[in-house]
């Protein structure tokens, strides 16, 4: 079993903010795969279970607010029995240009106050995170107020992009691993078109699919 849990902040106010993204992710990969999200009151949370890449997962986005997530996270662990090395947790990044994505399979967190709170609750670095880089504001504009801010007119018509590339991570992430992941999409930018990535990656899962099935016929 394996779990992604997408970082924000709960309520309608901050629905569709980029400190939200992660949320936002969370919920195109349960609309595409068909998993109901549904209340967990006992870990703090919205998840729900079932199979993506032919692994069983749990996507799951905490209800505590952002600086309190390792108390979801934490819960989600203990309550199914899922190892630090089975979580992937998505958030934004101020750091990273919009749209670039960057996963790791652990280290500090880089002043996200999110990441920052599953780390302490976990008392463990080791856990695979993904960042979506959102950009810095203007220098006239106050860093807490940018994130949780909605996205310009022109960022929104690039989400559902962003979205899906980092969706396309994630699913590299429990097929192949987070390495495989890394060596795919870290320092892709918002100008590599979806497409063209999409081709990309499947290029390689396809390609690795082929030659272990190759092998295994071969020692049968």
């Amino acid at each position: 079993m394996k779990l992604i849990v997408g970082l924000g902040n709960p309520g309608d106010i901050y629905a569709g903010s980029r400190h939200n993204i992660g949320f936002s992710l969370i919920k195109a990969l349960a609309k595409s795969h068909k998993i109901l999200l549904k209340n967990d009151r006992a870990a703090f949370s919205l998840s729900g279970k079932g199979q993506i890449e032919s692994q069983n997962i749990i996507l799951a986005m905490p209800l505590t607010f952002m600086n309190l997530s390792g108390e979801a996270v934490k819960s989600l662990l203990k309550r199914h029995r899922i190892l630090a090395d089975d979580l992937l947790v998505v958030c934004d990044d101020l750091d990273l240009e919009f749209g670039r994505l960057k996963i790791r399979p652990g280290g500090s967190s880089g002043g996200h106050r999110g990441l920052e709170s599953v780390i302490g609750s976990l008392n463990n670095t080791k856990f695979a995170r993904l960042r979506i880089g959102i950009g810095r504001p203007l220098q006239s504009r106050n860093s807490a107020e940018y994130v949780l801010g909605n996205f310009t007119r022109e960022e929104k018509k690039e989400i559902k992009q962003i979205i899906g590339r980092a969706s396309e991570c994630c699913l590299v992430w429990l097929k192949r691993g987070v390495t495989e992941a890394m060596n795919i999409f870290n320092g892709i930018g918002k100008y590599k078109i979806l497409s063209s990535t999409t081709r990309k990656s499947q290029k390689v899962i396809v390609e690795s699919d082929f030659l272990v099935k190759k092998f295994e016929r071969g020692s049968e």
